[in-house]
């Protein structure tokens, strides 16, 4: 890969990891504002599984499926195709699956009572909770219409490289929900409906802002169904592309998706709080998983698409390389700092309000063992789009359908003995195999082939790793008392500990031989 590519590249994942990472900072004031009104009660559960429900469409609909085949076959009309096919089949799209949403959310708030006994029928258990979440539902699963457009016009700005607008728009959501704890719990008996109320304001407002960006890139397309002129005919079959990629894709994400719905509905039999202790560990895990993992995921989709449509087969192999090696010097230490910090993390941004110490204990229990799999995740937001982006969707798929029996295998064995812990372990044990698979089969038809040098690379971080692991678990546990701080302090000594982690991390590779600047350019042996 080309000095000048791997520097382009290396720029938008930056871009885009500095405005996801704001989002996600938002979404950590959100969520420790929920753990202050809300804490591990009843009102905590039924909002996070009547929030779980439509995230889980949104993320087949709009991530998942959706976004891994619009962008490859959008990619190819933007290069190929012409402003005016590009226009027609980005309204053939938008009128299609606006169709389809509009008819799953008609169907998603009238059969809410069927979806929350499925998919939460522990609650059953508990009259008012369920009719609780039920109501919530109600409120929540429009935001799907809404979120899955937004989607679309992030899939659009992302493949004109506009990257920064998508990544920001999260962040809208967790200002509203800010506000409605703000000005709508006060108002509302029951602060999960005031918070429901929230999500569907959310949906309406991103949706809105990136309308403009849109118009000023010159693609914001009008709805329509059907394409009656012959000069429709290449947007037609472009569209008609997208829906045939879609179906397995729509499979897969759905059959990945099972894994987090899984752990909703076995830890509705566990304990009241369960959920939330899930939900609060999987937030703070998610923080570098979003910053890094979805920001490579989505700067290398782009990439891998528009290489391929070029026959460019060098250049994406490259490309995915340095992906993979990014994702390795950020991942792997990441998965081992959340780890080693758990307790303090979760204490430092939820134990406040409602919130309790056993509530603290719970979720980092969880925490830790879903840090264990943070490397894998972040590896399959890396090497899914190596097959997204050569338009095949079915590989995925037979990954994710492995993965879920994994899953499924790991959650009955563990929940016995390990509880909510070894539901989020299960997802853990999950992720690897279907990284595993995913690169397995890279490897196998040739899609990728690493360049030299990876095995010195590994053990160059590993190194760094376990030095920072061994001064963050003796100096930032053993000799820190967190109990006795207060949240002042416990805030700056989080700030530290991570600051010093990074630091000596950083040193070590340097020490060891590894530059940073060296995924910016062309690695030798190519």
């Amino acid at each position: 890969m080309e000095k000048f590519m791997s520097l382009r590249l290396f720029r938008s994942t930056a871009r885009v990891s500095a405005m996801t990472g704001l989002s996600r900072i938002t979404g950590l004031g959100r969520d420790i504002a929920f753990a202050q009104l809300l804490g591990g009660g009843m009102f905590a559960d039924a909002f996070f599984v009547a929030f779980r429900i439509p995230n889980f469409f949104r993320r087949i609909f709009a991530e998942g499926a959706f976004s891994s085949a619009f962008v490859p076959v959008y990619s190819e009309f933007e290069t190929e195709g012409g402003d005016l096919r590009a226009k027609i089949f980005l309204e053939l799209i938008l009128g299609r699956l606006s169709l389809i949403l509009l008819i799953v959310t008609v169907a998603g708030v009238l059969g809410a009572p069927i979806l929350v006994n499925i998919l939460a029928p522990g609650f059953q258990n508990d009259p008012y909770k369920f009719q609780t979440t039920v109501t919530a539902l109600r409120y929540t699963f429009p935001y799907l219409f809404f979120i899955s457009l937004v989607a679309m016009a992030g899939g659009i700005l992302n493949t004109r490289d506009r990257f920064s607008i998508p990544a920001i728009t999260p962040a809208l959501l967790n200002v509203c929900l800010v506000l409605s704890i703000i000005f709508f719990v006060p108002i509302f008996e029951n602060p999960t409906i005031a918070l429901s109320i929230g999500v569907l304001i959310a949906g309406f407002i991103q949706l809105g802002f990136q309308l403009p960006f849109l118009r000023m890139e010159g693609r914001l397309p009008l709805p329509r169904i059907r394409a009656n002129l012959e000069k429709d005919k290449v947007a037609q079959e472009g569209a008609k592309k997208v829906w045939n990629l879609m179906l397995p894709a729509l499979f897969g994400v759905s059959v990945a998706q099972l894994n987090v719905l899984i752990n909703t509905i076995l830890a509705s039999f566990l304990v009241t709080g369960s959920v939330s202790w899930l939900y609060y560990s999987d937030r703070l895990m998610e923080f570098p998983l979003g910053v890094f993992g979805v920001a490579l995921a989505t700067v290398t989709l782009p990439a891998l698409a528009s290489h391929h449509n070029k026959q460019a087969s060098r250049e994406f192999s490259e490309t995915l390389d340095w992906s993979l090696r990014l994702a390795c010097f950020i991942a792997i230490p990441a998965s081992v700092g959340l780890g080693i910090l758990a307790q303090p993390l979760i204490m430092v941004f939820f134990q406040y309000g409602e919130f309790n110490a056993l509530d603290t204990t719970m979720a980092a229990r969880s925490l830790v063992a879903f840090s264990y799999g943070l490397f894998a995740f972040i590896l399959i937001k890396v090497l899914a789009p190596g097959f997204f982006a050569i338009k095949d969707t079915k590989t995925p798929v037979k990954a994710g359908v492995i993965a879920v029996v994994v899953n499924i295998v790991f959650s009955l064995a563990l929940i016995q003995p390990l509880q909510h812990v070894g539901l989020a372990l299960s997802t853990s044990i999950a992720g690897y195999a279907n990284a595993i698979l995913l690169f397995f089969w890279l490897r196998k038809r040739a899609i990728y082939v690493p360049m030299r040098g990876w095995l010195t690379y590994l053990c160059r971080i590993m190194l760094a790793v376990l030095v920072m692991g061994f001064i963050l678990e003796y100096f930032g546990n053993h000799l820190t008392n967190w109990n006795e701080l207060n949240m002042l302090w416990r805030v700056v000594s989080i700030i530290q500990w991570i600051t010093i982690g990074t630091a000596i991390y950083l040193l070590m590779l340097y020490f060891t031989g590894v530059r940073f600047w060296e995924l910016m350019r062309k690695p030798a042996g190519y």
